[in-house]
C-alpha cells in the first residue's frame, strides 16, 4: 500500500477501535501462484499478542479452509468508510481555482499468520459472541439456543474456525492532512451535510483541527 508519512496510522487503539465498528474484512491470500480474496466478519481481541487477533469462521467447502492449514501469511483489509471530495469545498477554489477533485478514505491492513480452528469448544465460543456482537441491537436478540441443539451441532460439522495473530497492523487514514485549515474544516463541513459525520469527525481529531 502506498503510504505517504501524513497519512499513516500507527495508534493500536483507535485502530481496534475502528474494526471493531467495521468488522468485515476483505482475506487476502496467495496460494499455488494465485492470489485469492475471501470476505468474512471478524471478532477482534485486542488483548492478544503485540497487535491483537482476529477470529471468524468459513465453510469446509471454502478452498481457503485448505489454504490456511499451514501457517499462511494473509493480509485482511478492513474499509472504514471512503468518499468523494469536490474542489468545491475547497477554499483556494475560489481564491486561485488551482485544486482538483480526490477521495478520502479510511481503511485498515492488518498481515498475520492465520491458522485453522477444529476444536468444537472454541469454535462454538466465536460463533456466540459474533451473534452476540450483532444481535445486540435487535429488540429481541436471537441466541443460538433458540435453535434445536441437534441442528446447531449439525451446522457446526460444516464449518471450521480461523484465528489469525496480527503481526503488522496499520492505517491509511487519507483525510486532508495535506491541506490548510480552512480547506479541512470545510471539507468536513461538507461531509457532516452529506450524513458522512463519523468521516467529518474522524478528519478533524485526526489533523488536530475544531470547528469554531
Amino acid at each position: 500500500m502506498y503510504l505517504p508519512p501524513h497519512f499513516e496510522e500507527r495508534r493500536l487503539e483507535l485502530l481496534h477501535d475502528l474494526m471493531k465498528k467495521h468488522p468485515f474484512g476483505y482475506v487476502v491470500t496467495y496460494s499455488n501462484g494465485e492470489l485469492d480474496a475471501n470476505h468474512l466478519p471478524f471478532e477482534i481481541v485486542s488483548d492478544s499478542g503485540n497487535f491483537g487477533k482476529l477470529l471468524a469462521h468459513i465453510s469446509r467447502q471454502n478452498p481457503l479452509a485448505e489454504v490456511l492449514k499451514n501457517d499462511a501469511d494473509v493480509l485482511v483489509i478492513f474499509r472504514i468508510d471512503d468518499v468523494y471530495i469536490s474542489p468545491n469545498w475547497y477554499v483556494g477554489k475560489f481564491e486561485h481555482h488551482k485544486v482538483v477533485p480526490t477521495w478520502n478514505y479510511v481503511v485498515i491492513h492488518a498481515k498475520g499468520k492465520a491458522r485453522i480452528i477444529e476444536d468444537e469448544k472454541v469454535l462454538r465460543g466465536i460463533l456466540a459472541r459474533l451473534t452476540r456482537e450483532h444481535e445486540s441491537n435487535q429488540d429481541v436478540p436471537w441466541k443460538m439456543t433458540d435453535a434445536p441443539s441437534e441442528f446447531i451441532s449439525e451446522r457446526m460439522k460444516h464449518i471450521v474456525g480461523i484465528q489469525i495473530e496480527i503481526t503488522d497492523l496499520v492505517g491509511k487514514f487519507k483525510l486532508s492532512q495535506n491541506r490548510n485549515k480552512n480547506d479541512i474544516l470545510n471539507v468536513a463541513t461538507a461531509l457532516a451535510s452529506k450524513g458522512k459525520s463519523d468521516l467529518s469527525n474522524l478528519m478533524l481529531s485526526i489533523s488536530n483541527v475544531q470547528e469554531t
